[in-house]
């Protein structure tokens, strides 16, 4: 299982327990953007959490992702199609139903979710479009993620919170001289800390979209797009 499909399509055909844990790490991940669009169709806090929840519920419990189909789109789309017909056909259910739906509740930051929501209120986006925005600042931050998971582990955790920042600066806009001062290093060694970063951002941002596209080439097409959402 080395891409999130191959996680959704492993699960789809078996009932281990590795694959069931697996797909709970997905839905864990890529729940934000959901709750999102959930509330931007007009539900509220509580609605959504409700229904998203119940959604994973669903999603692991009745094998929907039997149904999900490598050689279309990409497991964003699949995630929201899931969804949308979800909602259609079991809002009235949830509704009066428990929290969970009596099933066993993934464990989501709710407050979390709320707070990405709020920032984003005054967007005027649809909810598909607010969903794609969503998923991929998602994707920054799980790749934002990853790389100061590596400065900590190589003891850099203050070299890291010194680089960041000008990961998307314009290049004439970058203080090399300050920022050689706070890095303790030369301006040379500065500018070459900035490039391996962006360099670094750049590749696991692209190896994070390739995993939730059926076939890495579409990862090209995919980064264009999200990118392109984003602004």
């Amino acid at each position: 299982m080395t891409t999130h499909w191959s996680v959704v399509l492993t699960a789809g055909r078996s009932d281990t327990t590795r694959a069931r844990a697996a797909l709970e790490r997905l839905c864990v991940t890529y729940w934000p953007p959901l709750y999102a669009y959930v509330r931007r169709r007009g539900h509220s806090p509580a609605d959504a959490q409700d229904l998203t929840q119940e959604f994973f519920a669903r999603l692991l419990e009745q094998k929907w992702v039997g149904d999900a189909d490598p050689a279309k789109g990409r497991f964003r789309t699949f995630l929201l199609t899931a969804l949308s017909r979800f909602l259609a056909n079991e809002w009235d259910r949830v509704r009066a139903q428990k929290r969970g739906g009596g099933q066993t509740a993934l464990s989501l930051d709710t407050e979390a979710a709320e707070a990405y929501y709020q920032a984003a209120s005054a967007d005027s986006a649809s909810p598909d479009r607010l969903y794609d925005r969503q998923w991929a600042m998602t994707l920054l931050e799980r790749t934002l993620a990853r790389i100061r998971s590596d400065f900590e582990t190589a003891g850099k955790a203050s070299d890291f919170a010194v680089l960041s920042p000008y990961l998307v600066a314009e290049r004439g806009g970058i203080p090399y001289a300050e920022l050689a001062a706070a890095l303790g290093t030369t301006e040379a060694n500065a500018r070459q800390s900035v490039h391996r970063l962006r360099r670094q951002f750049r590749e696991l941002f692209r190896q994070e979209i390739t995993d939730t596209v059926a076939d890495p080439k579409d990862a090209e097409e995919e980064i264009r797009y999200l990118l392109g959402v984003l602004g």
